[in-house]
């Protein structure tokens, strides 16, 4: 067998030889890198031909062409079977990318990367987000074709696939985003689940031993079973039923051997480790596949599987023709579609927002918000989203928008549904109560292009998003975080909901931006960041009591936030003997505090930081010059943990924090005890001086 040999006649041996050509691509991938998992393309290989082969509506010329179907990598240990199907169906993915699998600058990291081999709609890797980034991918999907689709004019039309295993099902993840996709009777959304029964450690009846194909039925969802991951017609006719099945999402429960073919079949030594050199000659052998060369890559397997590229570029161009007909009819909708698939904002898209009067009283910074997405939703029609069944705490409920829901679901099951029309077309996505799939969720619809998506919670259960929020920074998505209640002022829920350290935890993350607006002026000024913010997620931590709306005719004017840190208000014509630097509700601490002070001639200058990625974006130039390195006496004043503000303020500065939990009790009452209070500020200011 070489690159060379004649055609082969028989379509069945044909199959044959593009799946072994799938599975060994990958074993001498794995095997090159002395690093990776082996069994999954092994045992997967013939599902994924056949998914790739017979139904993938893609375009490898072009792997963001919109109209293309989605394929989910679940199980992102299994990359290398991935990284092999993108090289032979014609993706700019060469072979020489495969043999630099896991290696210093390949495209081919261990776990697929959004943004490294084209083809990779998501990153996927811990176990379970795959799964909930694909319900996110059919939703956005739903939602757009129900929103710009017109008879006979079909231009959103395309299905999410993944292939998903063991360790994604047990994952707790999957577990709510499997109920909310069939509560949204997701018909376009198919996965086929490769139940090869092993696990990394074990076997799966050590601990997985649930019927799987009730547990999805009593989710809503339609099931299959293949008794053999070999026979690729009953793998056809169960995708095809799948097809056919419009009203509920569709798992195809696969029977696979991992490692098929090797002496390590259906054991865990299959699941993570190069076969080695021994072993992956004796499955060669038994698969009759050539032991050498490695890397093999037959003329008719290749030939099979470039077929893609020519009929990838006429769906892409058929669908092309298609926008332009539709353009015709429809030139409005036809415009504002183009627009949200090229992620343009409109010049306008803030128009409405006005600023916020100054007011000694003012509101929470969460109410200032909810002021301002009601004011700009309706210029972004890619804006969508909702929160885990904290709508009216989070104050994100985008006013008769209507609710995300099946029209098939009758309108009197839909009790406290938001108002106006409602459907896929709906813009409130009612999450119930499941942080860690509203996150993934959200990771899927930000990758599917078209829509802008943010999710609202209280800040201290932002923990449960921690892993989609991650890797939505990983990826480099634009999804926006709502995170209310933000403080130990949050109060009599007591320390279980005071999120002391969960700032920290935030800024921890690379390429996360987070912003802590000081009052109802910064808010507008952070929504704008978040809106116009190309390739970065932003959360957005805002407060649960009022805080006063500063007078911006005093103080510098709220639109400083776009530089993370700027000057409230300087020591009039001097030097600053002392900076009192805050975030979000404290920033309003420090200003009567300096009042204060300068009534005892002290030259004080505040300093408004909501957002440290945002300042470390700055020149050195600009932050020395809010931040001048010859004045050493500062004062940080921020309700959460002091880990990382050391940075701001200096070896000879100090920090008002609270660096252990919370307690149960009013707000204002918690203030004051653990020391945020003007008075306090003003006792560490003199005593610094004094030093």
């Amino acid at each position: 067998m070489t690159n060379n040999t004649s055609l082969i006649p028989n379509p069945a041996a044909l199959d044959e030889l593009c799946i072994n050509t799938l599975r060994f691509l990958s074993v001498d991938a794995v095997q090159k890198a002395d690093s990776g998992h082996p069994g999954l393309p092994l045992g997967a290989a013939p599902m994924a031909y056949v998914l790739w082969t017979r139904f993938l509506r893609h375009n490898p010329s072009d792997p963001h062409w919109f109209n293309r179907d989605r394929f989910v990598l679940s199980a992102g240990h299994g990359s290398a079977l991935l990284y092999s199907l993108l090289h032979v169906t014609g993706y700019d993915l060469p072979l020489e990318e495969l043999k630099r699998f896991r290696q210093w600058g390949s495209k081919t990291p261990g776990h697929p990367e959004r943004g490294l081999a084209p083809g990779v709609e998501v990153t996927t890797g811990p176990l379970g987000q795959g799964f909930a980034n694909g319900v996110g991918l059919a939703m956005a999907e739903a939602y757009l074709a129900e929103k710009y689709n017109r008879p006979g004019d079909a231009v959103i039309d395309h299905y999410t696939y993944a292939l998903v295993s063991d360790g994604d099902l047990m994952e707790g993840v999957a577990s709510e985003a499997a109920s909310l996709a069939g509560h949204l009777r997701l018909g376009k959304l198919i996965y086929l689940y490769d139940d090869n029964r092993i696990t990394l450690a074990s076997a799966t009846p050590v601990t997985f031993t649930e019927d799987h194909a009730k547990r999805f039925e009593s989710y809503g969802w339609h099931t299959q079973k293949v008794a053999d991951g070999n026979d690729l017609e009953a793998i056809d006719e169960a995708i095809r039923n799948a097809q056919a099945e419009t009203d509920r999402p569709s798992i195809i429960l696969v029977r696979t051997h991992i490692g098929f073919g090797s002496p390590k079949q259906d054991t865990t030594g299959a699941h993570g480790s190069p076969l080695g050199p021994e072993d992956v000659k004796l499955t060669k052998e038994k698969l009759g596949w050539p032991v050498a060369p490695d890397f093999l890559e037959p003329a008719e397997a290749l030939d099979h599987f470039r077929a893609a590229v020519d009929v990838g570029k006429t769906l892409s161009s058929k669908w092309e023709e298609q926008m332009i007909i539709y353009g015709q009819k429809y030139p409005e909708l036809a415009k504002e579609l183009r627009s949200l698939i090229h992620d343009h904002i409109p010049e306008d898209w803030d128009k409405d927002i006005t600023p916020f009067p100054a007011d000694p009283k003012g509101l929470a910074t969460r109410a200032a918000s909810g002021k301002v997405i009601q004011a700009f939703f309706k210029h972004l029609p890619g804006f969508i989203g909702g929160s885990a069944d904290l709508n009216t705490s989070t104050n994100t409920e985008l006013k008769d928008a209507g609710n995300f829901e099946s029209p098939a679901m009758k309108q009197g099951d839909l009790q406290g549904a938001a108002g106006g029309v409602w459907g896929y077309d709906g813009r409130n996505i009612q999450y119930g109560v499941r942080e860690h799939a509203m996150g993934a969720i959200s990771n899927g619809l930000a990758a599917h292009g078209g829509i802008i998506p943010y999710c609202a919670t209280f800040l201290t259960f932002s923990d449960y998003m921690r892993p989609s929020i991650r890797l939505a920074a990983l990826s480099e998505l634009k999804v926006i975080y709502v995170f209310t209640h933000d403080s130990i002022a949050m109060g009599e829920d007591g320390p279980t909901h005071q999120p002391v350290e969960l700032l920290a935890a935030l800024r921890a993350i690379p390429h996360l931006v987070v912003i802590r607006p000081a009052d109802a002026n910064e808010t507008i000024a952070a929504w704008q960041i978040a809106i116009l913010e190309p390739d970065k997620p932003v959360a957005l931590i805002l407060s649960r009591q009022a805080v006063p709306t500063l007078d911006r005719s005093k103080y510098a004017a709220a639109n400083g936030l776009r530089y993370g840190g700027y000057i409230l208000a300087d020591a009039p014509d001097a030097k600053p003997e002392l900076i009192l630097i805050a975030t979000g509700a404290e920033v309003d601490l420090i200003v009567a505090a300096q009042e204060k002070l300068q009534s005892f001639n002290i030259a004080v200058r505040t300093v408004s930081m909501p957002s440290w990625e945002l300042f470390e974006a700055q020149s050195p130039a600009y932050r020395d010059q809010i931040l001048p390195p010859d004045v050493t006496n500062r004062i940080v004043v921020e309700a959460g943990i002091s880990q990382g503000w050391h940075r701001y303020a200096g070896d000879k500065g100090e920090i008002i924090s609270i660096d252990h939990f919370g307690a149960s009790a009013p707000g204002p009452v918690l203030l004051r005890e653990f020391g945020f209070t003007v008075e306090n500020i003003c006792e560490h200011a003199l005593a610094l001086l004094k030093k």
